[in-house]
Formats: structure tokens, C-alpha cells, sequence
């Protein structure tokens, strides 16, 4: 992985992680990876028969997937330094941001293709395997970018404010959210070239039917989940470069706020509708990144620009999140002071 201490001409003293190399050692990746690559086995492993999910088991995982990222934060910040460890920890808390986002899309399409209970699970740990080989890839390319050219930044700032436009444009709107399973591009191709059951077949993504292999229902939404993919990895990949410039920092944040992602599904999935103001939030957020970034490369071209410091970042962050769950809190109280029914309150917040 390149670092970003090739770009004395962009790269000051103001962004600590990304004057110096990567404290991403040979030996580091290593077990980063092989820890990853453990903990979805272990996943597959407990997902292999299909089941529900109670909530004492996804909260049980989610609490150990939390508690995970903290503990290495811990770890990365004694090791190497306050500044990494700041950096790292901003990073997961937009990740993690992001990603609780993903769900409100994950929820859709899951609803959309009728998914059983019990096969959820499975369709949301191949989602969350997809978007880590994704974001990997991504984070490669986008570090690559970086060491070679500064406009990256300026590059990534642009499509993270015009990701915020998007996602502001979708909270303010009130169209019906619902997914027409028939006009995702993803189905019409595979229907083109596939048979498809008329049912689910377990946890099977294809099965042999008259001589030919068709796919079932299950194989549909996990390559619909895949698509989705590629967007969240354009929205995330940029917005974590924003914070650190070190590619096995922007690795981790995302590994970690990946890895948890299929338990927290099962304990927000009755919970998600109190954030009806969450979009807003990320959408502030996004564009602030998204400046932040603008500002560096500007730093790099005419030093007299300011910069944003990374405990600025994290405290406008956690800010903005604080208040959009305020404000969602209070706006549900009111409603249900009006006597407004729950299911009106429940696609308001989907259409946003």
C-alpha cells in the first residue's frame, strides 16, 4: 500500500496521519486480514443453518462487534501515537454512520423480495462480504491515487458533496420508497440468462431444475444487495479518506464497521424508524467532508488556506449525530402526542 508521505508539495503538518508513512506493517495486514477473514467463517459457520434471529443473540454480537473497534482504537492509539488513534476512531464513527444508513437500504430490499426471517442473516453477511472485497479494492485505487496525484482530494471532495446533494434530496423527499423488484437492472439481466424459482430453496442461491441451473429468490436479492454495494463503497471510501490519508487505517475503520453490520440489522430493524432525521445528518456530514477535503487540496496549492483539525472533525460529527437523534426523539413524541399512527410515522422515516 502506497503512503502518503511521497506528497511533501500537498500533504503538511496539519494532517499528522498522512505526513508520515502507514502504520500499516507487512505483519499488521496480516493478521488484519486473517482476523477478517476468521471472524466471516466463523459467520458462515453459525449462519449455516438457517434460523431467527432472537434479539438476545443480535445484541450479544453487536456488543461484541462494538466492542471490538474500541479496544483496537485503544491499541492503535498507545502504539502509535494520539493523532492515529483520533484519526482512527473519527474514521469508524463516519463508517459506522454510513453504514447504519445502508441498512435503511438493506431493510428495503430484504422487504421487497419477501426474504423469510431465517435466511436474512445470510443474505446480509454476503451483502457485508461484497462491500469489504469493494471498499478494499477501492481504498487500493483511491490510496494509489492519492500518492500520485493531488487533485484526488479535490477529486473526492466533488463527489462527496454531490453524494450529500443526492441524500438530502431523498430525505426531503416524499415519494414512496418501496423497491420495484422488476426494475432493478440487476434482476432484469439475470432473468435474462437465468431461470428463477418461484420460491426459496433454504439457503441455496441456485438450484438444478430440469436440467438447467436456475436461481432462486435468495440468489436474486444477494446479487441486488451486491449492486447497492458499489454505491456505498463510492460514498464511504472517500468520506473515511477525508479523515485519515493512511490506506490500513481507512481499511480498518471499514472492516470494523462492516463486520457488525449483520447483527446490528437484527437489533435496529424495529428500532431504525425513531431516526426519521438521520439522512439530514448524513448529508451535513457528507458535505462537510466533503469541504474538508476541498480545503486540503487548496492548503496544498495556496498554503494560506485553512484546514480542518481532526478533533474538529470528530466533534462537528458527533455533533451533528447527537442532534439528529435529539431532534428525531422529539418529533416521534409529538407525533405520538398527536395521536398520529405508527405506520404514518413508519414511511415517513423510509422516505427518509
Amino acid at each position: 500500500m502506497p503512503s502518503l508521505h511521497t506528497l511533501p508539495a500537498v500533504v503538511t503538518a496539519a494532517e499528522p496521519a498522512a505526513a508520515g508513512p502507514s502504520v500499516g506493517t507487512p505483519l499488521l495486514w496480516g493478521v488484519t486480514l486473517a482476523a477478517v477473514l476468521g471472524l466471516f467463517v466463523l459467520d458462515f459457520v453459525l449462519t449455516r443453518r438457517p434460523h431467527e434471529v432472537s434479539m438476545k443473540e443480535a445484541v450479544a454480537w453487536s456488543s461484541f462487534y462494538i466492542a471490538l473497534p474500541l479496544a483496537f482504537g485503544v491499541f492503535v492509539w498507545t502504539q502509535y501515537g494520539g493523532d492515529r488513534g483520533l484519526e482512527y476512531y473519527t474514521g469508524y464513527l463516519v463508517e459506522k454512520s454510513l453504514s447504519v444508513d445502508n441498512l435503511f437500504v438493506f431493510m428495503l430490499l430484504l422487504a421487497a423480495f419477501a426474504v423469510p426471517d431465517a435466511l436474512k442473516q445470510r443474505v446480509l453477511l454476503i451483502g457485508v462480504a461484497g462491500a469489504l472485497l469493494l471498499r478494499g479494492v477501492f481504498i487500493a485505487v483511491g490510496a494509489q491515487l492519492i500518492s500520485m496525484f493531488s487533485w484526488t482530494f479535490l477529486l473526492f471532495g466533488a463527489i462527496l458533496l454531490l453524494t450529500a446533494v443526492k441524500v438530502l434530496k431523498d430525505a426531503l423527499s416524499h415519494e414512496d420508497a418501496a423497491v420495484d423488484i422488476g426494475s432493478l437492472r440487476t434482476v432484469k439481466v439475470l432473468r435474462r440468462f437465468f431461470p428463477v424459482t418461484d420460491d426459496y430453496r433454504g439457503p441455496n442461491l441456485t438450484v438444478r431444475e430440469a436440467g438447467r441451473r436456475a436461481l432462486t429468490p435468495l440468489g436474486l436479492v444477494a446479487v441486488a444487495i451486491l449492486g447497492t454495494d458499489i454505491v456505498f463503497a463510492v460514498d464511504s471510501v472517500p468520506a473515511v479518506f477525508g479523515i485519515t490519508g493512511d490506506p490500513y487505517l481507512v481499511f480498518a475503520t471499514n472492516a470494523f464497521a462492516l463486520l457488525g453490520l449483520r447483527a446490528l440489522y437484527f437489533v435496529l430493524e424495529g428500532l431504525l424508524g425513531a431516526l426519521r432525521h438521520l439522512g439530514f445528518g448524513l448529508a451535513t456530514i457528507l458535505a462537510f467532508i466533503g469541504v474538508k477535503l476541498v480545503l486540503h487540496w487548496a492548503h496544498g496549492v495556496w498554503p494560506a488556506t485553512p484546514e480542518v483539525p481532526t478533533l474538529a472533525s470528530l466533534g462537528v460529527i458527533v455533533g451533528i449525530l447527537a442532534l439528529v437523534t435529539v431532534t428525531s426523539i422529539l418529533a416521534n413524541r409529538r407525533d405520538a402526542a398527536r395521536g398520529e399512527p405508527a405506520e404514518e410515522r413508519s414511511e415517513e422515516l423510509e422516505h427518509s
